[in-house]
């Protein structure tokens, strides 16, 4: 294993009333931890808790709120290193659970499920360790990163969720400002105060970490927060690193967070992803997710991402982008785009479907955009973008125009794709009905008066 692992450790689970150690590899869609054997061949499956992330307490909290009895699984960390040396000596120390020394080492390794209402009194930061006078200089008291609840994000290595005020003196000047702050060691093992400065935009426009942005990239930042993808970043020349990117909202910092920190849940909030959507979100890509729970027990949907200031998953509820470039760049291998049966809310038929499938172009009516108002649109698939193209008119005649499912779409085809017809109406336009596919007799009638009326122009002309 690489120098990556000194950074790293991976949980290990023993179940009631066996004395084997397994280690986890996730949430099975029943609450219970997904395990593998303790080979180094199954490595790359094991969960991987970064000592100064927050992916260990995302797991407990799943599993806190998905397992109705926490009790019927004792959880236990090692080094990734030596994660199997670890899980062998706690088998053995099983086997003597009354032994002071076997009791002494369990309890050394030993991880209890913290309820989620419950303060983690553990910080990966000793308070002691903090120079109060460095704040102090700067205006900062521990009475406003209490209050502020900063102080407990500080101490788990993460930034303050506010901005906190400071007053810099230099000589006769005095700079106030905003800023988030932060803990950071020095190669010393010193402990010091790092501050995340407000700057006027995300600096887009220069290398960072040998990441030249594209224009695609520019706006995603700018829109999501997020890049949408991971890149190789070169922390030290020849050396690459995947990371996802985001933008620090509240300074416009630039922030990178190594994609091998992130595991990628088989359930978020009572929604089991598939393979796709994993693969998604483990590119950096927004999925959309629909019937979440809140912890209040509330149903809701919204976007997920990683986020790389947030150091996991965040949710967003009115993306930039609409539903379909997430629930249509599903893939069955080959870039093959897989065909849904609903999209956005529609049923689409059998025959849809393979129409589909054949390439053809096919017209979906009843849709739901973001907003949930209704919207019709002809439907055609894009291998080359492994995505479904929307049109207001079929693409497959001339001046086809891409369809994006929000308030400003909300016009109704007159006809179904089996017509030649491509005229619109908009929705003040009650001559037709939202979802009909077929013009009724007066309608016809009025459409057929309109090209009489049409021809006797051009023959006056």
């Amino acid at each position: 294993m690489d120098g990556k692992s000194n950074d790293q450790d991976v949980l290990l689970v023993k179940e009631k009333d066996k004395d084997t150690v397994k280690i986890v590899a996730g949430i099975e869609n029943d609450g219970t931890p997904k395990t593998v054997e303790s080979y180094q061949e199954n490595e790359p499956q094991f969960l991987k808790i970064d000592k100064h992330g927050n992916v260990l307490d995302n797991f407990m909290s799943n599993y806190m709120r998905q397992y109705k009895d926490p009790t019927h699984f004792q959880f236990f960390k090692a080094p990734l290193n030596k994660d199997e040396e670890v899980a062998k000596q706690l088998q053995e120390a099983f086997k003597n659970p009354n032994d002071p020394s076997c009791k002494e080492f369990t309890d050394l390794h030993k991880v209890e499920p913290v309820n989620q209402t419950q303060k983690q009194s553990d910080y990966t930061i000793d308070k002691g360790r903090i120079d109060w006078t460095q704040l102090e200089r700067l205006g900062v008291t521990r009475e406003t990163l209490e209050r502020t609840k900063s102080l407990e994000a500080m101490l788990n290595r993460q930034k303050s969720p506010v901005l906190i005020p400071i007053t810099a003196k230099f000589d006769e000047t005095v700079l106030r400002t905003d800023a988030r702050l932060s803990f950071r060691e020095t190669s010393d093992g010193k402990l010091t105060l790092a501050i995340h400065a407000i700057h006027k935009e995300p600096e887009l426009n220069k290398p960072y970490f040998g990441i030249r942005f594209t224009d695609e990239d520019k706006h995603n930042l700018l829109t999501t927060g997020n890049l949408g993808r991971v890149v190789n970043a070169e922390y030290k020349q020849g050396e690459k690193t995947p990371v996802f990117i985001s933008v620090d909202r509240l300074t416009n910092e630039l922030v990178a967070l190594r994609a091998d920190k992130i595991n990628i849940p088989a359930n978020i909030k009572g929604i089991s992803l598939d393979e796709y959507q994993k693969q998604n979100l483990a590119e950096g890509k927004e999925v959309y997710l629909e019937g979440m729970l809140s912890k209040s027990g509330k149903e809701f949907s919204a976007y997920a991402q990683i986020n790389a200031d947030k150091r996991g998953l965040e949710f967003h509820f009115n993306s930039q982008f609409p539903h379909i470039q997430n629930q249509t760049q599903q893939y069955q291998g080959n870039n093959e785009v897989r065909i849904p049966k609903t999209l956005l809310g529609a049923e689409i038929s059998e025959i849809q479907q393979e129409q589909l499938r054949e390439g053809k172009t096919v017209y979906i009516a009843g849709m739901k955009d973001e907003k949930g108002g209704d919207f019709n649109a002809y439907v055609k698939v894009n291998n080359e973008k492994g995505k479904l193209d929307f049109f207001k008119w079929n693409p497959e005649k001339s001046n086809a125009k891409e369809v994006m499912p929000d308030n400003k779409s909300k016009t109704q085809v007159t006809v179904n794709n089996n017509s030649t017809n491509n005229e619109f109406t908009t929705k003040d336009d009650k001559s037709f009905k939202s979802g009909q596919s077929q013009s009724t007799g007066k309608q016809s009638n009025g459409l057929e008066k309109e090209k009489v009326h049409k021809t006797k122009q051009k023959i006056k002309a």
